[in-house]
């Protein structure tokens, strides 16, 4: 067998991600053959000797299964969460429930809608690693209107405690005569923990309901909230193909605007 990198050999066995695999190689919790890893270190899987935590591991890798969930509010995108006992995990069928999932992409616990929970750990890092830029859409309910004329301030971003939160675009849904709705459509791919509640909270508009409707070209449509669906190669493939944005009328639209400190 082909040596390959102790990170992967972790995520695909579903001890963890394989950015999380990388942090406890780091923090010298994880150990080859009687001596401790190093990052980027290569074994041979039924070979060498792993261990986790004093735990070993089995080199017999999960089967790659990648499940489209409907999240409702209440859930907590996490394996172990000793505040709250209700997970997103809850949500996959009982047929599944023993096998290592990572959840791609976290909701918040008041947040709803599309979540990606995979065994893949390949799959998963490239769905959260910052320079893929896999879109992710929004459907954002505030507790009053927010005006087309602020629309640039959402792409250009604000700076909240040293981190610039933004979005890639912004529109108004139904807006009025006014130009003002409670209801907008937001697109962005990085997203820091809450940061469309944070930005918006930061313009003075408290969100009331936040739901992801869209991830790449794979749509929530079609799968009942608390269900769940097991998606094809193509479905996977289409969480990495973002398609074209129609452009909103100019007033309720807010396309990507450079900020001073941009390059």
């Amino acid at each position: 067998m082909e040596p390959i990198r102790l990170q992967k050999f972790l995520a695909d066995t579903g001890i963890c991600s394989r950015r999380s695999a990388e942090a406890l190689i780091a923090q010298g919790e994880v150990w080859v053959n009687g001596a401790a890893a190093t990052l980027g270190q290569k074994i041979i899987p039924g070979s060498d000797r792993v261990t986790v935590r004093g735990k070993t591991i089995r080199s017999t890798a999960q089967p790659r299964i990648t499940v489209a969930v409907h999240k409702p509010r209440g859930l907590v995108c996490s394996n172990d969460d000793p505040h709250h006992a209700a997970t997103v995990f809850a949500l996959l069928p009982r047929e599944l429930a023993k096998l290592r999932f990572f959840c791609a992409g976290r909701l918040d616990l008041e947040s709803e809608g599309l979540v990606i929970l995979t065994t893949d750990g390949d799959l998963a890092n490239r769905l959260m690693h910052p320079s893929n830029t896999v879109v992710k859409r929004y459907h954002v309910v505030l507790k009053k209107p927010f005006p087309a004329s602020r629309l640039p301030q959402l792409v250009r971003g604000v700076m909240v405690e040293g981190e610039r939160l933004r979005v890639e675009r912004a529109a108004l849904i139904n807006a009025t005569v006014e130009q003002s709705a409670t209801d907008l459509d937001v697109h962005m791919h990085h997203g820091k923990k809450r940061e469309i509640r944070l930005l918006f909270t930061s313009l003075g508009f408290d969100v009331k309901r936040l739901r992801r409707y869209q991830i790449g070209a794979l749509q929530l449509k079609g799968i009942p909230l608390r269900a769940g669906k097991v998606l094809s190669t193509k479905e996977v493939d289409s969480l990495f193909r973002n398609p074209r944005t129609p452009r909103a009328p100019f007033e309720a639209y807010a396309a990507p605007v450079p900020s001073a400190d941009d390059d």
